[in-house]
């Protein structure tokens, strides 16, 4: 298949990243060779996309630290990214509407007409017939850009992530099914987990299942960050489990304790106090 046929994909990993880990950026790798290994698809960039501090999850440092981590991870890369949207909001916000805000924001990126650089002529005549010209050129690109198609946003994430879908109050229905039906999943998945089994025994994703990519990881990492948070808590080595300027980072801020480990404990999660409430509603 040409290259001009395939769907251009964007990955989007949304969550903690807390701290960011070498396991993190395996993810987008595992999930781009499968992808372009289809045949059908072709990743353009790779998105990071640290969640706020409204999260409240125990133990979660401020997203200011976490956003310069994940920045110093993905220094090198040459197509993953950082972005901030999300980490900026002032409330938590649901990874459905974040899918939606970079699927937006690469549309207007794309179509909106304005990015174009304005033809220069003299006045007069001169100056009529190229903006007929530049008004054709817009025209002629958007008709291309229709035609090929804006890049599709898929959420990437883990094994245990796409499990979390079955957690009471955790996901609103209508959400799993935007993310799933609009967007799409590429799910990292390891021996053990039984992701197939999952998506089996559940209706909304069972009804998706063609619009969820399930990579298997068959060299093993189990990199995680809460084992990371654990082992700086105990004096441990944390090299090579993490990108070295993120490790240094840590090490310079000291951002990772006992202290900072009972940060919002006894705070009930931001999903769960939300969709609660409105169940009660």
């Amino acid at each position: 298949m040409e290259n001009s046929e395939k769907t251009e994909v964007v990955l989007l990993a949304c969550g903690s990243f807390n701290p960011i880990t070498n396991m993190h950026l395996r993810l987008f790798e595992l999930a781009k060779d499968y992808m372009n290994g289809t045949g059908k698809y072709k990743v353009i960039k790779g998105i990071i996309s640290p969640v706020g501090d409204a999260y409240k999850k125990k133990g979660l440092i401020s997203a200011c630290h976490r956003v310069i981590m994940a920045e110093l991870a993905t220094k090198n890369s040459k197509w993953i990214e950082v972005d901030t949207w999300e980490s900026l909001q002032k409330e938590w916000t649901e990874t459905a509407k974040v899918l939606r805000h970079h699927q937006e924001k690469l549309e207007a990126s794309i179509c909106d007409p304005q990015q174009n650089s304005p033809v220069l002529e003299k006045p007069g005549r001169k100056r009529k017939w190229a903006e007929q010209k530049q008004d054709f050129s817009e025209k002629k690109s958007l008709e291309q850009t229709k035609t090929k198609g804006v890049p599709k946003v898929k959420l990437l994430c883990g094994a245990d992530f796409l499990e979390s879908f079955g957690v009471p109050n955790l996901w609103k229905s209508e959400d799993i099914t935007k993310i799933l039906g609009d967007h799409g999943l590429i799910c990292i998945t390891r021996a053990g987990n039984d992701a197939q089994k999952f998506i089996y025994e559940s209706d909304v994703l069972w009804k998706h299942q063609n619009n969820i990519h399930l990579v298997n990881e068959w060299i093993t990492n189990d990199i995680s960050s809460t084992k990371i948070r654990r082992a700086l808590r105990r004096g441990q080595s944390i090299r090579y489990l993490v990108p070295d300027l993120v490790q240094e980072y840590i090490e310079k801020h000291n951002l990772y304790s006992s202290e900072s480990e009972e940060r919002n404990v006894g705070v009930v999660l931001a999903p769960l106090q939300r969709n609660t409430t409105e169940v009660k509603a």
